[in-house]
């Protein structure tokens, strides 16, 4: 009973620790340090030890300038404790005072202690950089390193280069750290991605490609082929890092994982040309069946996206002939898939394409085979207007995989049927579920419905421009695409001045770069960017704009100004930092 009511007792006492810390935490952020003070006081007299306790009642005393206060508690705290970061405290409270030479005294008194004991340059390093005193921490490391070469302090002293600005020394010391402890690798690239995503020195990714170069030359090691190609990738160069991706297959030929995965990553980037390269180099050097038959669906679905309709009865053949050559199985499934929609969605015949996935159901397949086939089925009934049985079959799949990828493409793709059907209501609703989705993609296709929808249902409550912008999607997602295009100038011609006029002359211009006029595209989003600067869409005909300038006409002088009006006037864009990129490439700011 003894222990009981001993164990009643301590519940109750961390119980009023934690609201008493909650409480002094709380007036400490409101900036009310009186109170805080006061509270950070008890909680110290109730654990002394708490070194957290300590620093905010220390703060507390520097903040309301009682920095007699403050040195007394520290130099209590110090002759019990004989902690070396307490100097660095003693010299901060000092500096606050303008008093900069005691205070160096302390500093370098606390670097003499990493002298003596090495150990030290843990918590002496720490509290120099918590008080910004970058220079002071570098000199802590380097300190403890002459005299113990053992301890490894290059990740710390690279980010610590990288905030005095000495970007060269911050590359060389993350690089040095890469090779010595590939482990961390991938933690430095993402400390590296920052400087060359973020505003900072504009020359910063071209001197980390020469840095990597070097390297790359210097030792054959293939650590810095792959740390090369992942320079490349992160610059969208997917040509210069495949040349990586060669040299490091050459020299240790077990996997094509990397390769693979860089086709994949050029096919996300709309990158034909380089995947196409890519996969055809896996064809020429591989026999594993299952990678053959994956790059032959990634070439066809290449070959498929830019092809005229005068090719289509020859990819038909193409693709009888691959699934002949590697017979109809749960292996080729992703191939009996992708000539499904060929044959549904470019020859126009859904029967034929059903009878394909159908096929498919009939086999062994795993749970997330079976929703990809039912999906695809789902998709052909969508096509045929049938949307009470597509319905079933993505509702199916939501039930089937319930949080997975899949399972939320299967609820973007029944919004969009309900919206296709004019049912905006129950589509809105879903819609704003999605754009909390994990994946990005599914979370920005369903915020562009959720704006769409709602926003054209509070200028016209009868939805009546909506329900005729819903046909002409339904028009564009059947590829019927002249149709589309005769849709949605409808909607240009009888709803002037409407809420619905951005967003049509975006889906015209989007169509017209898919048909390759990019005269014509251009024009539609130059409307917008002149008659609806104020809206929701300019960012976009601005970028789109200056994609076409840049990748398809090659005349990026005019490219050049539309990526700046994003980075000036549209700091919130999904294309901001991508625009802020290119305009740094055209400028002239890298050497790629």
């Amino acid at each position: 009973m003894k222990h009981l009511f001993l164990y009643i007792a301590l519940f109750i006492s961390s119980i009023c620790v934690s609201q008493n810390e909650q409480l002094a935490q709380y007036y400490y952020e409101k900036g009310d340090f009186e109170k805080a003070k006061v509270g950070f006081e008890e909680l110290l007299k109730s654990i002394p030890q708490n070194t957290q306790y300590f620093l905010r009642t220390l703060d507390c005393y520097q903040q309301l300038q009682q920095f007699d206060v403050a040195e007394n508690a520290i130099q209590q705290r110090f002759d019990k404790y004989k902690q070396g970061n307490l100097l660095v405290e003693l010299g901060y409270n000092l500096q606050l005072q303008k008093k900069d030479s005691q205070a160096n005294a302390l500093y370098d008194q606390a670097i003499e202690r990493i002298k003596k004991n090495p150990n030290e340059v843990y918590a002496i390093a720490s509290s120099f950089e918590k008080k910004v005193l970058l220079d002071y921490a570098l000199k802590s490391y380097k300190t403890a390193i002459e005299i113990e070469p053992n301890f490894n302090f290059n990740y710390q002293m690279a980010l610590l280069y990288g905030q005095l600005g000495n970007i060269e020394m911050m590359i060389t010391t993350f690089l040095d750290e890469s090779f010595q402890n590939p482990q961390n690798s991938v933690m430095i690239q993402n400390q590296l991605v920052r400087f060359m995503v973020d505003d900072g020195d504009a020359n910063f990714n071209e001197q980390l490609r020469k840095a990597l170069v070097l390297r790359t030359q210097k030792n054959q090691d293939i650590h810095w082929n792959r740390f090369l190609s992942w320079f490349y990738v992160q610059e969208k160069e997917f040509e210069k890092a495949f040349i990586q991706e060669k040299a490091i297959y050459k020299r240790n030929p077990e996997s094509f994982s990397a390769i693979l995965n860089l086709a994949q990553q050029a096919i996300q980037e709309e990158n034909q040309i380089a995947a196409k390269e890519i996969l055809d180099f896996i064809l020429e050097n591989s026999k594993d069946l299952q990678l053959l038959i994956q790059v032959n669906a990634y070439l066809m679905e290449i070959k498929i996206q830019k092809a005229p309709e005068k090719d289509f009865e020859g990819i038909n053949q193409e693709l009888n002939a691959i699934l002949k050559e590697f017979e109809i199985s749960p292996f080729t499934l992703s191939l009996q898939l992708i000539q499904a929609h060929f044959v549904a969605f470019n020859l126009k015949k859904p029967e034929q394409g059903k009878a394909i996935v159908k096929r498919a159901l009939e086999m062994q397949l795993d749970k997330y085979d079976l929703a990809t086939a039912k999906m695809e089925l789902a998709d052909i009934f969508l096509y045929e207007e049938k949307f009470n049985q597509a319905l079933l079959y993505y509702s199916q799949i939501e039930l089937d995989l319930k949080n997975d990828v899949l399972a939320h493409e299967a609820t973007l793709k029944a919004a969009k049927t309900s919206y296709f059907k004019s049912d905006f209501e129950y589509a809105l609703k879903q819609f704003k579920e999605l754009k909390s989705a994990n994946t990005q993609l599914i979370a920005n296709d369903a915020l562009e419905y959720f704006l769409l929808i709602n926003d054209n249902t509070v200028a016209d409550s009868t939805q009546t421009a909506l329900k005729q912008f819903a046909k002409g999607d339904y028009l564009l997602y059947q590829n019927r695409n002249q149709e589309a295009i005769d849709q949605f100038q409808s909607i240009l011609n009888t709803f002037k001045g409407d809420e619905i006029v951005a967003v049509t002359l975006l889906r015209l211009g989007k169509i017209y770069e898919k048909l390759a006029d990019f005269n014509l595209a251009l024009s539609q989003y130059q409307k917008i960017i002149d008659q609806h600067s104020d809206g929701i869409y300019v960012d976009e005909a601005l970028y789109f704009s200056a994609e076409i300038y840049n990748k398809q006409l090659q005349e990026p002088e005019k490219a050049k100004p539309l990526y700046e009006k994003i980075i000036f006037n549209h700091q919130d864009s999904i294309h901001f930092v991508e625009a802020r990129k290119k305009f740094r490439q055209l400028r002239g700011d890298t050497n790629l």
